[in-house]
């Protein structure tokens, strides 16, 4: 049986999109994290999309995810990337769920209860992401770990009650291993620098977490893998989450850039064509034309990896270069539309004050979620080419 994709205006309507658009440039412009909208979403019951029905979620896939962020991107890049890292980890939990691994029913649980997760996993100088890293995790000998380390990128620093941690555990130095756990907010040993003053996507205060020896009970510990790549079913679901939710978040900053470009289009005449509309002028019209094939060709790329994940599809070793591409080409797409836009906009655009020049501000953090363009290129010819 075929189940038709959740309409994403039935929640995010019109109304309440125009509201998150009014707010987002005032949050970019104080460097102030998006509360309206947070609170908006959260009574809305939008943190527990992921949540089974029978627990008072929504039930949805990742498809049904993805088509809710990406709609709200187009409001609110902001707003949408800082929530997109609660639906991340409560994805990722739906996603094991779905495949016989309820080794984190206890974040979907929580959810349920209304926690609201971040992802403490970007480290800095560590390149391999969830493959190592260089936060140490250290037996307390009751089954939990204390974890000490720099985690980048925090977002959603001012309302997290449960972060997403992992670390390096070293006691064994012949064997390594990652530990994977949620540390509650109330937990000592960590603290928020504060830092997050950025070019773009302000409103996600991402800002530096700092663990010191912060502690993460046996029960939150969900994971202990050797050091090194893992086809365990969580790293699976968390590039397939990640990957996927950042791509929808792309998806909706390109489908408003189209929209401008075509408003500017419209609205901006030529004295060198007598006053006549740019909207008749063959170069603008070629560039437009240009930005929609793009964002024309993204469309389908974020559904059906979405879809196939939903699906349970098993492309084996082929899994991790079609979530890495995605995300890439979404990013880069993202960044190509905003661009033509800008150009057909004109001077105007340039202003820091415009939703364009956000945007193109906003875009510019595609770039750095992972996976990056070099390590996407290196995921990609590692499958094709075999190992160096």
């Amino acid at each position: 049986m075929t189940i038709a994709p959740v309409d994403p205006t039935l929640l995010l309507d019109d109304a309440l999109l125009e509201r998150f658009r009014s707010r987002a440039a005032g949050y970019d412009e104080r460097n102030e994290f998006p509360t309206e909208d947070f609170e908006e979403l959260r009574a809305l019951g939008y943190l527990r999309l992921a949540v089974p029905v029978a627990a008072g979620g929504s039930g949805l896939g990742l498809e049904d995810i993805a088509r809710l962020q990406s709609r709200l991107a187009e409001a609110a890049p902001a707003t949408a990337l800082a929530v997109n890292m609660h639906l991340v980890w409560t994805a990722t939990a739906s996603i094991l769920r779905a495949r016989g691994d309820d080794s984190l029913g206890l974040v979907l649980d929580d959810a349920a209860a209304g926690e609201v997760f971040a992802f403490g996993v970007s480290e800095p100088s560590n390149d391999l992401v969830l493959f190592d890293s260089v936060t140490r995790a250290e037996p307390a000998g009751d089954g939990g770990y204390r974890f000490t380390g720099t985690k980048i990128f925090t977002s959603l620093s001012p309302v997290w009650t449960r972060l997403g941690v992992f670390g390096r555990d070293d006691s064994d130095e012949a064997a390594p291993t990652i530990v994977h756990g949620f540390l509650r907010r109330d937990d000592p040993g960590h603290r928020s620098l504060g830092d997050w003053d950025t070019v773009g996507m302000r409103a996600t205060q991402s800002h530096t977490t700092v663990l010191d020896g912060a502690p993460v009970a046996a029960s939150r510990i969900v994971r202990v893998l050797p050091v090194g790549p893992s086809a365990d079913p969580l790293v699976f679901g968390i590039f397939a989450a990640f990957e996927t939710l950042i791509a929808a978040v792309y998806r909706g900053i390109a489908r408003r850039a189209l929209r401008l470009a075509v408003d500017a289009a419209s609205a901006r005449t030529s004295r060198r064509a007598g006053g006549a509309s740019l909207a008749l002028d063959p170069v603008v019209r070629w560039r437009v034309a240009d930005a929609a094939i793009d964002v024309d060709g993204l469309e389908p790329q974020v559904d059906r990896v979405a879809q196939d994940v939903d699906a349970l599809v098993d492309h084996g070793a082929d899994w991790f270069p079609r979530l890495v591409g995605l995300k890439v080409r979404a990013t880069e797409t993202a960044a190509r539309v905003v661009d033509q836009a800008i150009t057909i906009a004109g001077g105007s655009s340039f202003r820091a004050d415009t939703e364009l020049g956000r945007l193109y501000r906003d875009v510019l953090a595609g770039r750095f979620h992972p996976s990056s363009t070099d390590s996407a290129h290196a995921t990609v010819a590692q499958r094709l080419l075999g190992p160096l």
